[in-house]
């Protein structure tokens, strides 16, 4: 079983910047695909940020040059950096670690980031 613990959310202003902080625990995530989605009451969880095992990220378009994802194999750690912060980032914030052997997919519990125009 693996525990995901997100961190780092919070209230800022439009431009702002914040980093938002995954931790694991039971298991080294070296092995797993990890990924940001985010959620807004009503709508579905939108995909973010994934990076492989290899260290390859994608993003999707909204976050393009603004976000970065990043992860720290030996502390079990995956940050995302967001710059240049608007409104319509404001979500809950989730992490998520896709294992492929077995294939199973851990969330964490989600954190608040709301941006104020």
């Amino acid at each position: 079983q693996v525990q995901l613990v997100e961190s780092g959310g919070g209230l800022v202003q439009s431009g702002g910047s914040l980093t938002l902080s995954c931790a694991a625990s039971g298991r080294p995530i070296i092995s797993a695909t990890m990924r940001w989605y985010r959620q807004t009451s009503g709508k579905e969880r939108e995909l973010v940020a994934t990076i492989t095992t290899g260290g390859i990220t994608n993003y999707v378009d909204s976050v393009k040059g603004r976000f970065t994802i990043s992860r720290d194999n030996a502390k079990n750690t995956v940050d995302l950096q967001m710059n240049s912060l608007k409104p319509d980032d404001t979500a809950v914030y989730y992490c998520n670690a896709q294992f492929d052997w077995p294939r199973v997919n851990y969330w964490g519990q989600g954190t608040q980031v709301t941006v104020s125009s």
